[in-house]
Formats: structure tokens, C-alpha cells, sequence
């Protein structure tokens, strides 16, 4: 850990944030002082149960929800295979399942395992996007039918940012008496939600994309929905997650969903402008540059840029030369020389979907750091086309 945080000038929020000093300030009481297990019987653990239910209330608050519904998770990965699973077990004679081809990992591979490893005893529609990262409502309504069990399909991509029709794709399963699942972990805290106003049955989120510790996540589960628990053990959250509750996190969580209700505004004003100019300058002054995702249906923190000609990697290794941290929308970097299988799914062309970038921006963004980054990225992208074999000037 050889460079200072504030040297760093972090674009990878999509990734994970910094923590917010107040959620620390929030947490520190529980992993020093207080740290009696909440569900003793005696008051020095009782007192902690409390704090962890009001807690559970104010992630409700954010998400339009009744505490009730709040179901404690290690991370939206858990979650999420919490919320299909259960499906699955709740309505064990139906055996399809919707989703579409740009959801996160944690959604893919339970899908692809759940599709191959059981002698596709399970049926799994993947929905196709358009070149703009958007679904097809109609592609969407025909792939419903009485065998299916579950539609799980992200409220935002976490690679383009593109948000997704939740509210009325739920509806439409509603009334197929289908169960709704969406992963908002990229959308909690940057865009309002009112579950209370949604047929959303299962809601996905986690904590360290909201300026809250990692190893925190929240599974709301609507009054009334099947349940079955993926985690058994104790009586933990009634029943429906065992294991002593991760008492310190909770509450910077709790803190984080409080904050997230203050800043959304700045989220969708501040933070957007920051996105724009960003956005709209490297397009600019970068020849062959193409914006991957629709350029109004998307959250307000991200920007998906292929640079055609270049990799993906190459860039990074350069921005982290000027501590610029973002990400490649390819996968080369876990050994694979694919692309990113959203980009691919988008029918980005190869020539571009391997020099993909995301900028993810947060309130901690400054103008002076769009404007560094904007001064760096041409240069960096103008040097490595004159060693691409592809690049003709």
C-alpha cells in the first residue's frame, strides 16, 4: 500500500466505493465497545438488537419497504441466489426461469449451473438487448409461460448503466402469477425506489456500492412471498437467514441508506454533470470513440467509452500510471481474451468491445478530476493506436 488515498482519483464506483465517514463513525461503537451478540437474552446484548432494527428501518426508508421485509445478507451475490432458489423450491413443479444475457455474474452463473448441472432439469430464457443495451418488451412477454417460476432481471447493468424497465416488467409477471426478482445493486442509492408502488417480489442490493463496509447485503423479500431459506441455522432475521447478524456493518449500512436518501439529488445533479462532461468530452477529443449504452435510459455515475484499436488493458495500465482508477469492459485481465458478454450481447464490434472503459463516478468526484482525466486520456489513447496493427490514423 504504497500510494495515499487522496492521490487517487477513483472512477470505479461501479466496483465498490469509499466508505462514507459518517458510516464509519456510524460503525466504530460495534466493533469496540458494544459488541454483544443481538439476539441474547440480556441487555447488553438487547441493546444491540435494537440498534440493528432501526437499522433494518432505515434500509427500509430508502427502498419504500416495510421493515418486515428486510432480510440481512453477507453480499447481493447472496441475495440474489437466495431470491431464484427459493423460487425454485417454493414452486419445485415449475422449472423455467427468465433473465436476460447482461446480467452480473452473480445472476449468469447461478443461471448457467442451474441450466447445466442439474440435466437441464431447469429452463433458462436469456433476453436479448438491443445495440443500445435495452430489452424488447415483447421478446420479454412472450417468454413468459406457466412453467416459469421466477424472472430475474437487473434494475441497472453495472458495465453501461442502462436501467431497465423494472416497474412494468413486474407488473406483467404479476399478473402471470410469476415471481419478480431485480438485482438493484447498482441502482439503490443513485435512482428513487418505491417498492411499495412495484410488483417487485425480491430485491437485491449490497452495501459497498453505497459507501457502506463490504460483507453487507440486503435480500427484501414482499409480505406474503414463498420463502425458503438458503442459509438454515438459527433463528436469525425470522428465520429466514441463520447466522449471528454482522452487527457493525448493519449499522454502517443502516447509516449509508440514510445518507443515500440526503444525497440522491446530488447523485442526479452533481454527480451527473461530473458524468457528462466527462462523457461528452472524451467522445469529443478522442477520434473513433463510441459510447456503449442508451444515452438517457442510464444511470447517472456511469459511462461505458470504447476507444477502437486499443485494449481495454493497455488503457488501464496507463491510467494507472496518473493513479486513475477505472475499469476494462473486457474480461482479458481474468485470462479469458473474450470481451465483456454484455458488450457482446450489444453487438459491440470486436474492433471496439476490446478497448471498452467505464468511468463510475460518485460524490467523492471532483470537476478538477474529470478535467485531469480529460486532459490524460487522449494522449494515452493517440500513443497506443500508433502501435496497434489496426490503427491506419
Amino acid at each position: 500500500m504504497n500510494r495515499q488515498a487522496d492521490t487517487i482519483i477513483y472512477m470505479d464506483n461501479n466496483a465498490t466505493t469509499r466508505m462514507a465517514p459518517e458510516v464509519l463513525e456510524a460503525m466504530l461503537p460495534f466493533l469496540t465497545d458494544y459488541y454483544g451478540n443481538p439476539s441474547s437474552m440480556h441487555n447488553f446484548g438487547g441493546q444491540v438488537g435494537r440498534v440493528v432494527a432501526d437499522a433494518r428501518a432505515k434500509v427500509a426508508d430508502l427502498l419504500g419497504a416495510e421493515p418486515e421485509e428486510i432480510t440481512f445478507t453477507s453480499c447481493g451475490t447472496e441475495s440474489d441466489s437466495t431470491a431464484i432458489l427459493s423460487a425454485l423450491q417454493s414452486f419445485p413443479d415449475k422449472r423455467h426461469i427468465v433473465t436476460t444475457r447482461v446480467e452480473h455474474p452473480a445472476i449468469k452463473t447461478l443461471c448457467d449451473n442451474l441450466d447445466a448441472r442439474t440435466g437441464h432439469k431447469h429452463r433458462v430464457t436469456r433476453l436479448k438487448v438491443s445495440s443500445d443495451g435495452t430489452l424488447d418488451l415483447d421478446e420479454y412477454k412472450a417468454a413468459l409461460d406457466d412453467d416459469t417460476a421466477i424472472v430475474s432481471i437487473m434494475w441497472a447493468n453495472n458495465e453501461t448503466g442502462v436501467i431497465f424497465p423494472v416497474e412494468e416488467m413486474a407488473a406483467i409477471a404479476k399478473k402471470r402469477g410469476i415471481l419478480f426478482h431485480t438485482d438493484a445493486v447498482q441502482a439503490v442509492g443513485k435512482i428513487p425506489i418505491d417498492l411499495k408502488k412495484l410488483d417487485v417480489d425480491f430485491l437485491s442490493l449490497s452495501g459497498h456500492k453505497l459507501h457502506s463496509p463490504k460483507g453487507v447485503g440486503v435480500l427484501y423479500v414482499r409480505r406474503g412471498t414463498p420463502f425458503v431459506p438458503f442459509l438454515a441455522g438459527g433463528h436469525q432475521e425470522k428465520g429466514r437467514r441463520g447466522g449471528t447478524e454482522n452487527v457493525a456493518s448493519i449499522v454502517g449500512l443502516g447509516r449509508a441508506c440514510e445518507l443515500a436518501a440526503l444525497k440522491m439529488e446530488e447523485e442526479n445533479t452533481k454527480v451527473r454533470a461530473l458524468r457528462d462532461k466527462l462523457e461528452n468530452g472524451l467522445l469529443t477529443s478522442v477520434p473513433r470513440s463510441i459510447l456503449n449504452g442508451h444515452k438517457i435510459d442510464r444511470l447517472p455515475n456511469t459511462a461505458n467509452i470504447s476507444f477502437e484499436f486499443v485494449e481495454g488493458e493497455a488503457i488501464l495500465l496507463h491510467l494507472n500510471r496518473y493513479n486513475i482508477c477505472a475499469s476494462s469492459g473486457s474480461a482479458c485481465t481474468s485470462g479469458s481474451l473474450e470481451p465483456s458478454h454484455v458488450l457482446r450481447a450489444m453487438g459491440v464490434p470486436f474492433t471496439a468491445a476490446h478497448g471498452s472503459i467505464r468511468f463510475s463516478l460518485s460524490i467523492y468526484n471532483t470537476e478538477q478530476e474529470v478535467d485531469f482525466v480529460l486532459e490524460k486520456v487522449p494522449s494515452i489513447i493517440s500513443s497506443l493506436r500508433q502501435m496497434s496493427p489496426f490503427w491506419n490514423g
